[in-house]
């Protein structure tokens, strides 16, 4: 297949990667060129750790890198595309002028998927003139390492695209899982409810986020602490999806004051270089100075 990936960050290179993989030709999109440049670095530093420990060959990174390309322009990533993977920023007007311009560009029985995390698969599709080829691929970060695809269906999807979506989730070597299109689907309302409950218990001073992540670590054989995972998912992100749930399913999901200070203060987390934790060259160097309130 010809796989066109819309945005280059964390997720867009990561469905790339394992798409490229499996043995699809794909185009990394991005709209600038440093960030798809980025993106195809950090895939092939993927590969070479996977090399470094035995996970790769080095065979397998040449040929997959061979079917990786990289593109500023979305009408040349998406022409003769048989499945197009949004991931760009969470915001529904940035999906739905995305998703618009590349309807124009593609065949009627091209896929069209979102990797949203959070927002309406049938709000995203509402904007397409052949709805029923929408569908929800929502990855998990580090996508090269986890396992799970959540396959979101919207109300217009029709039951041949979520069969095509399965094929494709399976063929990457990823277990699926199918949801309702419904605030959060699974995965994210779950996964941001015992985040945003670790970010309160930091505020009211219970414990330091390395207690709280190595709590869940070692209590519940998580592998990655609520607080840790929300600096490398962005705290920004984190503050958008719960303000989302918040409109939609009420005040359970009100995002706390902590959160909200960092956000502005420019502290999202991994990506910025300090969040909960205070990050360098992608790893945890200390934790941030204003953790507790109490």
């Amino acid at each position: 297949m010809h796989v066109a990936i819309l945005g280059a960050g964390t997720m867009g290179h990561g469905i790339a990667q394992v798409s490229a993989m499996a043995g699809h030709d794909v185009t990394l999109r991005d709209i600038e060129a440093d960030i798809v440049d980025d993106g195809l670095a950090a895939i092939e530093s993927n590969l070479e750790e996977g090399i470094a420990r035995e996970k790769v060959t080095e065979s397998t990174a040449e040929a997959t890198l061979d079917r990786l390309t990289g593109t500023t322009s979305l009408e040349a990533a998406v022409t003769g595309a048989d499945l197009v993977v949004e991931a760009v920023p969470e915001d529904m007007d940035i999906k739905h002028e995305t998703l618009t311009e590349v309807e124009s560009h593609v065949d009627p029985a091209t896929l069209i998927a979102s990797n949203t995390s959070s927002l309406s698969l049938t709000e995203i599709a509402s904007v397409l003139n052949y709805p029923d080829r929408a569908i929800g691929l929502h990855f998990f970060n580090p996508v090269h390492i986890m396992a799970l695809v959540e396959i979101v269906v919207a109300e217009q999807t029709s039951a041949e695209t979520v069969a095509r979506a399965r094929e494709f989730v399976n063929g990457i070597d990823k277990t699926p899982v199918e949801v309702a299109d419904a605030p959060g689907f699974a995965s994210s309302r779950l996964g941001v409810s015992l985040g945003v409950e670790a970010m309160r218990m930091v505020q009211e001073g219970v414990a330091t986020p390395g207690d709280i992540d190595t709590a869940m670590e070692l209590g519940y054989n998580h592998p990655m602490g609520p607080i840790e995972l929300g600096d490398v998912v962005g705290l920004d992100v984190r503050l958008d999806i719960l303000e989302y749930l918040r409109a939609e399913l009420g005040e359970r999901f009100r995002p706390p004051q902590i959160l909200k200070r960092k956000v502005r203060a420019g502290k999202l987390g991994k990506k910025s270089g300090e969040g909960f934790y205070v990050w360098e060259d992608g790893d945890i160097v200390g934790t941030s100075g204003d953790w507790g309130d109490a």
